[in-house]
């Protein structure tokens, strides 16, 4: 199986203005296409920005919105999957939510944040519930975590053994955590035996500082693309082969002794 090319999208946008925020997806999956991208991931909240206060309700949209629609013509336009951050609106819920479209404009799969973080997240949005949710692309089996959803080692885990080889984590990451990015997210990728597409966003946006530094992490625990602090495409390889080589090589999944961790639930 050939290796799946994947565009991370390191931009902030213009907070508050989906019309903004769709041009640059636009443009950057023209980009990501003409460089033989088969996937473009996009940050955390991409479509409307991520510190815009009470208006994270009113543009609020369900999976199926006018925006979802947009970038599903974009995946179209362009022949390549696109997963993107965005605040998803279920009933009177509102979830910090990511959807991944297929190249030919059918949704793939929708994911709800588990794990909200810091006081502006717990006041503006509803966790989900659902901690492993996957689709398949080009062969190859796709998870959805966002932000600080890696950062707890049994999401990812609970990943592994349901048989993702490429988990999508579109983040906020911000100062002074940029150790996330270098260490904790190459080190989950080594674990737990998958590659880890995270993707942050860049600079200040209102009380946050972004800091970039977004990664394609490999299940050998190296970063095979890696950003820089500001706006950035960045492209990199997701190959079947190496990560049947590095799960070989490396037992973790294999020499786990579930009976001995039933204090962890």
């Amino acid at each position: 199986m050939p290796p799946l090319r994947t565009a991370l999208l390191q931009s902030s946008g213009r907070a508050g203005s989906v019309d903004a925020n769709l041009a640059v997806l636009d443009e950057a999956a023209e980009r990501a296409a003409a460089a033989g991208a088969r996937l473009l991931v996009c940050p955390e909240l991409f479509l409307t920005g991520y510190a815009i206060g009470d208006a994270v309700h009113r543009l609020a949209e369900p999976a199926d919105g006018p925006a979802a629609q947009a970038v599903a013509d974009i995946c179209v336009r362009h022949g390549l999957a696109v997963h993107y951050g965005y605040p998803e609106r279920s009933g009177e819920a509102v979830f910090n939510a990511a959807q991944l479209i297929g190249p030919g404009g059918a949704p793939l799969a929708n994911y709800r944040k588990t794990h909200l973080f810091g006081s502006f997240e717990e006041r503006w949005f509803t966790p989900g519930v659902h901690p492993v949710v996957q689709a398949d692309l080009d062969g190859v089996r796709v998870g959805l975590l966002i932000c600080y959803d890696v950062e707890f080692p049994e999401n990812v885990r609970a990943h592994a053994l349901a048989g993702t080889e490429l988990l999508l984590v579109p983040t906020a990451l911000m100062h002074p955590f940029p150790f996330v990015a270098e260490a904790v997210v190459p080190v989950r990728a080594f674990e737990s035996q998958l590659y880890i597409a995270y993707v942050n966003r860049a600079g200040r946006e209102g009380d946050f500082d972004f800091t970039g530094l977004s990664c394609l992490a490999g299940p050998d625990g190296t970063v095979r693309a890696r950003a820089g602090g500001g706006e950035e495409l960045v492209l990199g390889e997701v190959d079947p082969g190496l990560l049947a080589a590095s799960r070989a090589a490396n037992p973790y999944l294999k020499d786990r002794v579930p009976g001995l961790y039933g204090s962890l639930v």
